[in-house]
């Protein structure tokens, strides 16, 4: 094994990509006192929006999900939202107490997904924080889980929590009050420390519906609260100090977070109050499963935990923070809404690829044992820590983690980190990936650049015939792979087999 040197450009990344996490939260405006205990959520009014000019939502779906039995619809939520202070000294274990310290009038809206047919509804609910880096409402998890969900029968809600997706922010499109004045000139959004508690009440929507019922009549079973990258930072601090007194949500999932958790007062500058690490508190009856990528590890591995009956993680080897999964069952619904505006990885003319692993794969598995878990299933299996530095000296990919086929059978190199010379700022989130090919394409210069092989000595890329004599070889692997990745319940049984076909007509072998 031996040591890859990755830190001269690469060394930007956790940094780049703490910035980003953080880059969308905004100063509180000063708000009403409230009262100094805190209740379970209140249940906003809920009305349907008007059509407004461009007629339909934002980040309205552009697949036609009435091929897959779903319908989409979206509601306003409206109410008076509580912001919380900090109780006592919090620290890295994540029991954190609050205190209410203000009210603020405010009205957001819903993003629903549901079977059409009530038959199909499997009664679990992924409520999702939506993403606001970008300074628009985003939905990765959507996509990363998009597959799961709509085989599965979720319904699935988007909540525009944070106030830069409703008001907007420095880009070009300014909020959803922006994009459609006619269909969201009427949203207020009070700022960010009041986003916890909207969150809640959108939650709290669903189950007791105060006006039209978002989810058409569909009981809740399981409600789950979910968020990934900078909304998984406030996910974090959700769990740890407003699920204790709010009560909504059955489980969560905190997919891509960082060691430090969002402030509760939603002020940028407050990050560095916060405990580092900020760990998942451990006392709760309600599950969290924490998922991180490559390129979140090394700027979350100080707030590693022992799996424990509450809390479980995994760190995914040959995955990306953003990934070309995402990209391409993405890229059509933010354009269909944002355009030319919509943001852009931006990576580099003649840089390599996107990372194109197992990362949806994984997700799709962490979804499904959530769901059983939240409604007293077993815990999800462990994963093993992973390593981003101590690398495969044979095919540079990353040593330990969830290991799925992508990386036990391996055709190419993966990983969480690229070189970002000459990119916009996010492309540091889609990995990259290196097809061994003889070191025939353009970054294959054994720098900075090589995901393969970033640094001297020079090492050739592996050469697939050898690996793989024959097809029957390489599928055989592949399906031996697959089905220990089951057996661990690191795979759904599904996705092995589309593995496995994939494999087969792959032509790799010989």
């Amino acid at each position: 094994m031996r040591m890859l040197a990755r830190l001269t450009r690469r060394s930007v990344t956790a940094t780049a990509l703490g910035a980003l996490l953080c880059g969308a939260l905004l100063g509180t405006p000063p708000a009403a006192p409230a009262a100094a205990s805190s209740a379970a959520a209140a249940s906003p009014t809920i009305t349907v929006p008007p059509a407004g000019s461009h007629g339909f939502p934002f980040l309205a779906a552009a697949e036609d999900l009435g091929s897959f039995g779903y319908t989409e619809s979206e509601y306003f939520i409206s109410g008076t939202a509580t912001s919380y202070a900090k109780s006592g000294l919090w620290t890295p274990d994540g029991r954190w107490n609050v205190r209410a310290s203000g009210t603020a009038a405010y009205k957001s809206r819903l993003l629903v997904r549901r079977p059409a047919d009530p038959a199909k509804y499997n009664g679990t609910v992924v409520v999702e924080w939506l993403n606001v880096s970008g300074r628009l409402d985003l939905s990765p998890d959507y996509w990363f889980m998009r597959d799961e969900l709509l085989r599965q029968g979720y319904a699935w809600v988007g909540v525009s929590a944070q106030a830069v997706g409703v008001n907007g922010g420095l880009g070009e499109i300014k909020g959803l009050k922006g994009w459609d004045p006619a269909r969201y000139g009427s949203l207020v959004h009070p700022g960010d420390a009041f986003a916890y508690d909207i969150f809640s009440q959108a939650g709290q929507a669903l189950r007791t519906p105060n006006g039209p019922d978002p989810l058409g009549g569909l009981p809740v079973r399981t409600l789950l609260a979910d968020g990934e990258s900078q909304s998984a930072g406030f996910m974090t601090t959700y769990v740890n100090a407003v699920q204790p007194v709010s009560r909504v949500y059955d489980g969560f999932m905190v997919h891509s977070n960082s060691a430090v958790a969002a402030p509760i007062s939603g002020v940028l500058a407050d990050t560095l109050l916060m405990p580092n690490p900020s760990r998942i508190r451990t006392d709760l009856s309600v599950p969290t499963f924490v998922v991180l990528t490559e390129t979140d590890v090394p700027g979350a591995a100080i707030a590693r935990q022992p799996d424990t009956n509450s809390v479980v993680r995994w760190e995914l080897a040959g995955t990306a923070h953003a990934d070309q999964w995402v990209y391409d069952v993405g890229n059509a619904t933010v354009r269909k809404s944002a355009g030319s505006a919509a943001p852009s990885p931006d990576c580099a003319a003649g840089s390599a690829p996107f990372n194109d692993g197992p990362g949806h794969w994984a997700m799709n598995a962490a979804l499904r044992h959530l769901a059983g878990w939240a409604r007293g299933g077993a815990r999800p299996p462990s994963g093993q820590p992973l390593s981003t530095v101590l690398r495969d000296p044979v095919t540079g990919l990353a040593t330990g983690g969830v290991r799925l086929p992508d990386v036990t059978v391996p055709t190419r190199t993966l990983t969480g980190s690229r070189d970002t010379t000459g990119s916009g700022v996010f492309c540091v989130l889609y990995g990259a990936r290196d097809p061994w090919n003889g070191d025939a394409d353009a970054w294959d210069r054994h720098d900075d650049g090589d995901p393969s092989d970033p640094s001297f000595p020079a090492t050739a890329e592996p050469v697939l015939s050898r690996l793989y004599p024959t097809r029957a070889d390489y599928v055989g692997k592949v399906r031996t792979a697959a089905q220990r990745s089951v057996d661990a319940g690191h795979l759904l049984p599904e996705d092995a087999t589309a593995i496995v076909a994939a494999a087969q007509d792959s032509g790799i072998g010989g």
